[in-house]
């Protein structure tokens, strides 16, 4: 049969002679058949292994008509939030809300509910009571036990109770949504599923769990931050498919929550197989007329190479995810698919990306991690690469040169972001190269995060002395290329350990730089990270020490103002935190400076509004809309001080 998009309709149903789903897919993102959207991977996993998979993609929650358009499922309903977690999807870190959704139609703000999976899974619940559930993606995932919720500043409870559903398949699902699939069209009641990898369930009775890690009772964590912190690193700790115990979180009227261990990682037969199965790679049609989807945009062209990250970053929920253990997919898979990508009409011969969560690993970390797992007590890059880690980009430079090589291929990008302190590991420079040569266009984005060691260390990142060695080599690398190439840093304000000190110390690097940040990362915490149980507790989870974290939103505007103290419009925060943090001598008119005295004379010897000192030869630096706005003006003030003068 021809390649199609899965039925949305009964009308799509008939087309196919379907009288009824094995499964119904209900999701709150729009339906886009990519790979690069977990519900596409997830229903057409299923339809290979011989199940009908039908797709209600962002429902009126608030009409129970339309979780009934393709009837009753002979199976199960699927319910996942989409590819971000609803919360973040809809607010800033300000908690504000977004005005567009990339993954709505049109960028229509409001067609999914808040705390989604609950939502939907309690819709469903209230048509088909006996229906079976399962929660997938990643809101379901990382709130898949008592997590903090930062939207409503509380602890909650594993979001398997409030959404009344069965299961919940964590991680990145494809093993346990088979297993899952295949035990039920076996008939096994969903209840008695209990003993699939990836899976978390809920009993009454402990009596028929084995070889598991009992945790504090939800009820004592409500009252103990430090014991959160505590139960948090023991679940961290078990994201390992070799190493992870069953772990067991009970709660009150002898209710537990039972997570098993996580699924293990693919092969890369397997991901090749998943990565080749008739994807439409496009938004749904029935789109079309509404605008679009617009995250197709980003991916469209660009190809997954790897999963997983051993990296480990405090404030990502990766490792909580998809896991420490790297998984990839051959040269062949990728080329292919590639060529495909040549065909499209859109096509103007630049690939985007090759990469994952971080480019640059195509490997696991070391040997043994694909028989025995990652290590439960040190981490594979921080705080210095593991002497076991194999820091080898050989694999990665093949398979680039060979996308590169591909007719009607000009270019191929790498933008999914690449670990420099894995790069500097390497021995030698051969990566280095080929990135500046082939795959930068103009500028290579790295997130180094800080500068400060004091807040890098929270964030498990690499020394700053390791981020300024990988500058040295990236401009030494350029100029024996004749490249002007240049590194944009992602950096981040507000992270737990970040005092005013720290976030000054920042605004000093980005005034000897010449650079200001047109958009700042002002920490965001969502669930199950570290940095997201230090920003609730107040401790570091992996030593128990006590962190400084700047919770109040006035001091967060501070520290955030300080990254771009360049804007007129963060004059006065500036100010503030340069007084608070006892840094008055970098308020004045020495290059020095980061803004001039309030009231005192705006036009000395340098020309910036807020006092930084001139970048380049006598230019100005990039002047803000208002500023452009004003120079008329300013131009009237100059002139009448001639005048005087005279």
């Amino acid at each position: 049969m021809k390649p199609d998009y899965l039925p949305v309709s009964r009308a799509d149903m008939s087309v196919r002679g379907w009288n009824q789903c094995d499964f119904v897919y209900v999701c709150g993102d729009a339906y886009v058949d990519h790979p690069s959207f977990g519900h596409a991977i997830i229903s057409r996993v299923l339809e290979a292994h011989g199940y009908k998979v039908g797709i209600i993609a962002q429902p009126d929650w608030k009409d129970k008509k339309s979780i009934t358009v393709l009837g009753k499922p002979r199976l199960s309903f699927l319910v996942s939030a989409g590819n971000m977690d609803s919360m973040v999807n809809h607010y800033s870190v300000s908690k504000k809300r977004r005005g567009e959704d990339s993954y709505t139609p049109g960028g229509v703000m409001g067609k999914r509910p808040d705390y989604a999976v609950i939502v939907y899974s309690n819709l469903i619940r209230s048509v088909y009571r006996d229906s079976p559930i399962i929660l997938g993606g990643i809101e379901a995932s990382l709130r898949r036990l008592a997590h903090y919720d930062y939207w409503s500043n509380k602890l909650k409870r594993s979001v398997l109770l409030d959404s009344q559903a069965d299961l919940i398949s964590y991680g990145m699902g494809e093993r346990s949504i088979v297993e899952i699939a295949d035990a039920l069209n076996s008939g096994l009641d969903v209840k008695d599923i209990t003993f699939i990898d990836g899976t978390v369930y809920r009993t009454k009775s402990l009596d028929s769990v084995c070889d598991y890690e009992l945790l504090p009772d939800y009820e004592e964590l409500l009252k103990d931050k430090k014991g959160y912190a505590k139960s948090f690193f023991v679940q961290y700790s078990n994201t390992d498919p070799w190493k992870g115990r069953r772990l067991i979180e009970p709660y009150d009227k002898k209710v537990y929550v039972v997570q098993n261990p996580p699924a293990k990682p693919l092969t890369t037969e397997e991901m090749d197989r998943i990565y080749d199965l008739p994807y439409m790679r496009n938004y749904h049609p029935s789109y079309e007329e509404l605008g679009g989807v617009s995250a197709i945009k980003e991916i469209k062209f660009s190809l997954i190479s790897s999963r997983g990250c051993f990296g480990a970053c405090s404030f990502c929920a990766l490792t909580f995810h998809q896991g420490r253990i790297i998984q990839a997919r051959s040269h062949e898979s990728l080329v292919s698919e590639a060529r495909l990508l040549t065909e499209d009409p859109d096509f103007k011969g630049y690939i985007h990306d090759v990469g994952g969560p971080t480019a640059n690993f195509r490997y696991p970390a070391c040997d043994k991690q694909m028989t025995k797992g990652a290590c439960k007590n040190r981490q594979c890059l921080f705080p210095d690469p593991c002497k076991n880690l194999k820091a080898d980009h050989g694999d990665y430079i093949e398979l680039l040169r060979r996308l590169r090589s591909l007719p009607k291929v000009k270019k191929v990008f790498i933008r999914s972001g690449i670990r420099f302190d894995y790069m500097l590991a390497d021995s030698k420079q051969t990566f280095l190269r080929e990135l500046c040569e082939h795959h930068v266009s103009g500028q290579l984005k790295v997130a180094p995060e800080h500068v400060a060691d004091q807040v890098l260390k929270r964030m498990g990142k690499p020394a700053n002395k390791v981020y300024r060695q990988f500058v040295k080599e990236y401009d030494a690398m350029n100029q024996k290329l004749g490249k002007k190439q240049y590194l944009v840093p992602y950096l981040m304000s507000s992270h737990p350990g970040s005092t005013i000190k720290e976030a000054i110390e920042l605004a000093e690097y980005l005034r000897d730089l010449g650079y200001m940040p047109e958009q700042v990362q002002d920490f965001y915490p969502t669930p199950s990270t570290i940095s997201t149980c230090m920003y609730y507790t107040g401790y570091d989870c992996r030593t128990m020490e006590k962190v400084y974290v700047p919770v109040n939103p006035h001091e967060k505007a501070m520290q955030r103002a300080l990254i771009q103290y360049r804007n007129p419009k963060n004059y006065d925060l500036v100010m503030e935190a340069l007084k608070l943090g006892g840094r008055t001598d970098l308020i004045g008119y020495e290059k020095t400076c980061l803004i001039r005295p309030k009231g005192g004379n705006p036009y000395g010897r340098h020309r910036n509004v807020c006092g930084q000192p001139e970048a380049g030869k006598g230019r100005m630096p990039l002047q803000s809309k208002e500023q452009k706005k004003s120079s008329k003006s300013k131009k009237t003030i100059r002139n009448v001080h001639k005048k005087k003068r005279v």
